[in-house]
């Protein structure tokens, strides 16, 4: 399974470039799957439901499952992030894993820029930075800068710089 990494300051449009790739990589055959870091705190249940109440009343992890979709909910009482390597390990094997945010991890990036925000580059500090796709021209940068509103460019970078081709049968690309 191949990893690659969008990262960059809030605002800049990691999501947003993210969910317009989603599609370019199906459309290509591709399976993928997302892992998405916060630095807030979360919870994908909701109070007064019963898996909810499983976890308040001790549960270390509950599964949520439907004919539809299925989701596992670990606790972990630790101040820090989880090993990202273990999560990783976690995942279902599909040919693509896009991780957004998680900077500090060894995996390849994409930094997403957009100098209206007002933060500087971290391509300049993460040699872990491959590339960066930014909505401006950028000088002094000694990576490959893509158009952020170029999806197809992008979601074609990835894919050279992970060697997946498209699957078989697909005409596209």
């Amino acid at each position: 399974m191949k990893v690659f990494g969008l990262v960059g300051w809030s605002g800049s449009g990691k999501t947003t470039l993210l969910t317009s790739v989603l599609p370019e990589l199906a459309r290509r055959g591709l399976t993928v799957s997302t892992m998405k870091h916060t630095h807030h705190r979360f919870d994908v249940d909701k109070p007064g439901k019963d898996s909810f109440e499983h976890r308040e009343a001790g549960a270390n992890e509950v599964m949520v499952v439907s004919s539809k979709r299925w989701a596992l909910m670990h606790e972990h009482e630790e101040k820090q992030n989880p090993d990202m390597d273990q999560l990783i390990g976690r995942m279902a094997p599909v040919d693509l894993l896009l991780i957004e945010g998680f900077k500090q991890h060894r995996h390849a990036k994409l930094e997403v820029h957009r100098p209206a925000v007002g933060k500087p580059l971290l391509c300049l500090e993460d040699p872990g930075i491959i590339a960066v796709a930014s909505d401006e021209a950028l000088t002094d940068v000694k990576v490959p800068v893509l158009d952020l509103n170029d999806s197809a460019a992008v979601t074609q970078f990835i894919l050279d710089y992970c060697g997946i081709g498209t699957k078989e049968g697909d005409d596209a690309a």
